[in-house]
């Protein structure tokens, strides 16, 4: 990636040019999933910033080992070439850099699958890579694992659910919302190919409501569901979660409270996958200068 000049004394004064600090090296990244649709935006994005630059990019798509990563995207030619290999990248982008410690190193990005995103995670912290994680469909016992294990390895992480600004304020604007309401439902809403379902940032936003410790939708009627499932996933607090799969779909959610003669709507709609670019570039920013694991953008900003 091209720097930053360096600074030049104002044209006509009599200051005599004084030595600058060195340009910090622009931040390795490494794009798992890099044909998917996120990953490709990932990639866009991390080519446009000035302090980060792509190393490695993995991908399991049949046909597609050895190719330019840029040409198959249609960015022209990068000279970084696909991998199926996951550690193998891990590895070579981490003696790449030899540097270790808060401040330093390489980092992943994975928008990957649920079925492999804890053994992803796992690998990135052991070859001393800080992992920035959007793959969804990691569960409680599985995220704490992973905070002891980052801990362990004084290794900086970011398990993000969903990296749009928007859907944090929505999330705080829910968790807010919740000391006023004893019944709310939540509905989300993504493409048909997403393979995990409630969504991470759907469960994400029942927890932060649930931070209250109260709970919600008590019981007004003996239900019977003539069709499993029609009213959702409840959780322990007794939240109800909906999930809905279509195409033309991107991301959307709803939190609905309900009281005598009125209801609260709160909605978050993603309408192309760039949205989610800056909170990617800021948690790679940040992640390197952490000590351990932390679950959700909120944490970031």
């Amino acid at each position: 990636m091209n720097s930053a000049p360096p600074e030049m004394p104002l044209a006509g004064s009599n200051q005599e040019a004084t030595p600058t600090s060195p340009v910090a090296a622009p931040i390795p990244v490494v794009v798992a999933g890099a044909l998917g649709r996120m990953g490709a935006e990932v990639i866009k994005a991390v080519l446009a910033a000035a302090d980060t630059t792509l190393v490695a990019a993995i991908d399991t798509t049949p046909g597609k080992e050895g190719a330019d990563v840029g040409l198959e995207l249609g960015l022209g030619e990068l000279e970084v070439a696909i991998t199926s290999d996951f550690e193998g990248a891990l590895c070579a982008s981490s003696q790449a850099v030899r540097q270790a410690g808060p401040g330093a190193g390489a980092v992943l990005v994975d928008f990957t699958h649920p079925s492999v995103v804890y053994e992803h995670t796992r690998a990135a912290i052991a070859y001393g890579v800080h992992p920035v994680i959007g793959t969804t469909g990691l569960s409680p016992q599985q995220l704490a694992e992973l905070a002891v294990f980052a801990e362990k390895a004084s290794m900086g992480g970011a398990v993000i659910p969903n990296f749009s600004v928007g859907m944090v304020l929505l999330q705080q604007a829910a968790a807010a919302a919740a000391r006023f309401y004893d019944f709310a439902e939540l509905t989300e809403l993504h493409h048909n190919r997403k393979a995990d379902a409630p969504s991470g940032t759907c469960i994400k936003t029942a927890e932060l409501i649930e931070e209250l410790g109260k709970d919600f939708n008590p019981l007004q009627v003996e239900e019977h569901e003539t069709l499993a499932g029609c009213r959702g996933g409840q959780r322990p607090s007794g939240l109800r979660l909906h999930s809905i799969r279509l195409p033309g779909l991107v991301a959307h959610q709803e939190v609905m409270f309900g009281s005598e003669g009125e209801t609260y709507t709160l909605r978050h709609d993603t309408i192309d996958r760039s949205a989610y670019m800056p909170g990617v570039l800021l948690t790679l920013r940040r992640v390197r200068q952490l000590t351990g694991l932390v679950y959700g953008l909120e944490r970031l900003l």
